[in-house]
Formats: C-alpha cells, sequence, structure tokens
C-alpha cells in the first residue's frame, strides 16, 4: 500500500504524515513545487513540472488497487477509483464508484455557471471539525486496507495440507 498526497494545496499533508508512520506506510507527496517534508525514509516528495494536471496525470499513472489518495480533485479521484484505489478529500469525506459520477457533474455544473457569472461561491473553509473527520476517515481507510493485504495474502499462500501435489500423505 502506498499513500499518494495531491499536495499543492492539500491542508492535512501534517496528518498524512503522522497516520503513515503509525501504521508503517510509504507516502507519496506529490507537487508542482518543492514542499518541506519531515526527513522520514517512508515520506518521499514527488516535484513534477510542466504544467497545471501533471502532478494528478503522475498520481493517476503510480495508483492501483491497495493505494490510497488524498485529493479534493473530483478528477483525480475518479481516475484512483478507476484505478483500483481508494480516494478521500482532505475533508475527511471519501469518493465512492457509486457517487463520484453525480460529484464530477455537480463541479462540471458549477464551473459553468462559474464561468457565465452566475456563480461566485467556492467551498467552504477549512475547520478544525473536518481535520478530526479526515483524522478519524484516514486511520479507518488505512486499517481496511491493510486487512485486505492480508487477507489477500492469506488467500493465495498454500494452506498446511496445499503444500504439495496430491494433498497430505
Amino acid at each position: 500500500m502506498a499513500i499518494y498526497v495531491d499536495a499543492d494545496a492539500c491542508p492535512v499533508k501534517e496528518e498524512v504524515y503522522r497516520v503513515a508512520r503509525r501504521h508503517g506506510e510509504k507516502v507519496f507527496v506529490v507537487a508542482n513545487a518543492p514542499l518541506r517534508v519531515p526527513p522520514d525514509d517512508s515520506i518521499e516528495l514527488v516535484v513534477v513540472r510542466g504544467g497545471f494536471e501533471v502532478a494528478d496525470d503522475w498520481i493517476a499513472e503510480q495508483v492501483g488497487p491497495g493505494d490510497l489518495v488524498v485529493t479534493a480533485d473530483i478528477p483525480l479521484a475518479d481516475r484512483s477509483l478507476k484505478a483500483g484505489a481508494r480516494a478521500l478529500g482532505p475533508k475527511g469525506y471519501p469518493f465512492h464508484e457509486d457517487s463520484i459520477g453525480e460529484a464530477l457533474a455537480t463541479r462540471a455544473l458549477l464551473d459553468q455557471l462559474r464561468q457565465a457569472g452566475q456563480y461566485g461561491g467556492g467551498p467552504s473553509p477549512f475547520a478544525k471539525a473536518d481535520r478530526s473527520r479526515f483524522l478519524g476517515k484516514l486511520d479507518q481507510f488505512v486499517v481496511a486496507i491493510q486487512k485486505d493485504r492480508e487477507r489477500a495474502a492469506r488467500r493465495s499462500s498454500p494452506g498446511p495440507d496445499q503444500g504439495s501435489p496430491g494433498g497430505p500423505t
């Protein structure tokens, strides 16, 4: 498992580092410009240059089943889910396959309204409750992914009577 952080505007990077350390998981902090990350072998800064969506593209190319993506970017969350990963917003709201289409449609509608000058709002400010919700959900996701990984390992390893052709003797 790896945790990928869409880091340029992510307000919960420190929380990700803390949870990842506690659970012994690798974190990739992906940004368009250098950021300060803790000196830790399990935390890797990936700086991608070249445009607005380059960090998202890098994450989408790397992520797969058993990984977690922390992002507020709905299209990146969609790409992550399609790759078999889980996705969590920085306010602690998970993205799900059964609701990501609606989130994409809402985003597109709000973009159109903004371009037409009919909608000037953005997301609500980040609050203490958002940070708390995020920490709880992040911990739940990491534990669930680790349990899934353990179950898969047990299923793929041969049992005591399955080690030799022909079964037990």
